[in-house]
């Protein structure tokens, strides 16, 4: 990972504001990425909200906001997001997703509250452990999602992920607000914002994530939208 010099982030009312620099270009390959485990998917474009205390995770998250570089994002396949004492260490799944600080806030000493968007996705070939506890690991970054456009047989999956997001109470807002009217039009969005909302296994998630071609993952999604949908009483 190209390394910028670290620079104290300003702090206002407790709230660390983001520079407004942009972020470097990524290497294909990535070493040491620091990681963070999580009982959790992140899709590229979805929204991740931290609540951050650990020692090791703080310090991370810090400087990875200091720097404007990303960590990754690696579900759990067995093991705690807590570390305690004594426990085995982890068994992480070999895909994961780079995670950018959009918003950084310390409400008291010793907490952070981050939120997060999911960028490109990588494989990861090792992962090692730091003695201060934090993970790192050797990634490869995959190629993003080809603009895809949604066949008319599938078209309703993307009107019914418009009505949803409409909805106040909704969980899954995207990562800058309102989304634009193309997203709408993609495949590999609209079937991301899916496997966000519907309440899968992690296992399944973490399955339609790691899928190299996004039609096949809006199809696959798509009988699951229709039962889901079907069980609360509407259509897609």
């Amino acid at each position: 990972m190209q390394q910028v010099p670290a620079r104290p982030s300003p702090v206002i009312d407790g709230t660390l504001t983001p520079f407004s620099a942009h972020a470097l270009p990524l290497p294909r390959t990535l070493s040491h990425l620091p990681l963070f485990p999580l009982g959790t998917v992140l899709f590229p474009g979805g929204v991740l909200p931290l609540r951050i205390f650990e020692v090791r995770y703080l310090h991370m998250v810090a400087r990875c906001h200091q720097r404007s570089e990303p960590f990754g994002v690696v579900a759990l396949q067995h093991g705690s997001e807590v570390r305690r004492p004594g426990q085995p260490p982890p068994v992480l799944h070999g895909c994961g997703t780079l995670a950018r600080i959009t918003a950084l806030h310390a409400p008291q000493p010793g907490l952070l509250l981050a939120q997060c968007e999911g960028g490109q996705r990588f494989r990861l070939h090792a992962w090692r452990q730091q003695p201060d506890g934090l993970w790192t690991g050797d990634v490869s970054l995959l190629d993003p999602d080809r603009a895809t456009p949604i066949p008319p047989d599938l078209a309703s999956l993307a009107d019914a992920l418009r009505h949803a997001l409409e909805l106040p109470e909704s969980p899954h807002q995207p990562a800058h607000g309102a989304p634009a009217p193309e997203l709408f039009q993609d495949a590999g969005w609209v079937a991301n914002r899916w496997c966000e909302r519907l309440p899968l296994p992690l296992t399944q998630k973490q399955q339609l994530m790691a899928l190299d071609n996004p039609l096949v993952r809006l199809e696959l999604i798509s009988d699951l939208v229709t039962l889901a949908l079907g069980a609360a009483g509407r259509r897609p």
